[in-house]
């Protein structure tokens, strides 16, 4: 279990479901730069290289590779103005993502510091299920859970027991 200044809920509730779909013998390319929880991917044993930072939305080469087995997106796609495009591409068989799901009580994400940290989408969950499916996946494993926060308000309460997180396991069709 992970504590500390980490989203721990998230980190473990992730962590946990890749456990359950993906071997520690797989080759894993995890979209986004090197993080925290790439960094305990790695330390938990899984074979992990992250991607250099490239423009998802306009660079989907690092994708198209079949040096690896598996590929995870956790919290990315929302930030891609199109995801359909590096879904696509994805020469993996298999894909673990999670996005962040579309809260009815409140706007989706904007950073006021940073204009790179911004959500051009928050899904409902049968969204991106369409989305992976056109895309050329099959959804074979998905839960949802929740993000409390430590503060106060109703929007607070409603965080206890409104998902916030949509995690899914899928496999590339066959063409």
């Amino acid at each position: 279990m992970y504590e500390g200044k980490f989203p721990k809920k998230r980190y473990n509730q992730t962590l946990r479901f890749l456990n359950e779909v993906i071997s520690k013998e797989e080759k894993i390319l995890d979209l986004g730069v090197p993080n925290p929880f790439s960094e305990i991917l790695s330390k938990e044993g899984y074979n992990v290289t992250n991607t250099k930072g490239e423009d998802l939305d306009l660079e989907t080469d690092v994708v198209k590779t079949e040096e690896f087995n598996v590929i995870t997106a956790f919290e990315i796609f929302e930030h891609l103005v199109s995801p359909f495009n590096v879904l696509k591409d994805i020469k993996a068989k298999k894909l673990v993502a999670s996005v962040p799901l579309k809260l009815w009580f409140a706007s989706a994400y904007r950073s006021k510091t940073d204009e790179r940290d911004r959500h051009y989408h928050e899904f409902e969950d049968w969204q991106f299920d369409w989305l992976l499916e056109k895309a050329g996946w099959r959804i074979v494993k998905h839960e949802k859970f929740t993000n409390p926060v430590k503060k106060f308000g109703l929007r607070t309460i409603f965080r206890r027991f409104t998902p916030r997180y949509y995690l899914v396991y899928a496999e590339r069709q066959s063409k």
